[in-house]
C-alpha cells in the first residue's frame, strides 16, 4: 500500500510541473489534445502504458 500511494504522490507532483512552471504552454497542449481523433489517442495511451510497463519491470 505504500508503494502505491508513494506512485500517487509522485504522479502528482509530475503531473503539477507544468501547469506551475508555464500554464500557457499546457492550455495549448491540451488544445491540441483535444483535437487530436480518438485512434490517435488511444495508440498514444498504449505507447504510454507499454512505456511505463517496461519502465516499472526494468525498475523493479
Amino acid at each position: 500500500m505504500q508503494d502505491l500511494l508513494t506512485a500517487v504522490a509522485l504522479l502528482l507532483i509530475i503531473e503539477g510541473i507544468l501547469p506551475f512552471l508555464s500554464p500557457r504552454y499546457l492550455r495549448r497542449a491540451l488544445f491540441s489534445i483535444v483535437q487530436q481523433n480518438d485512434k490517435s489517442l488511444r495508440l498514444t495511451g498504449m505507447a504510454t502504458m507499454l512505456v511505463g510497463t517496461l519502465l516499472l519491470y526494468l525498475i523493479r
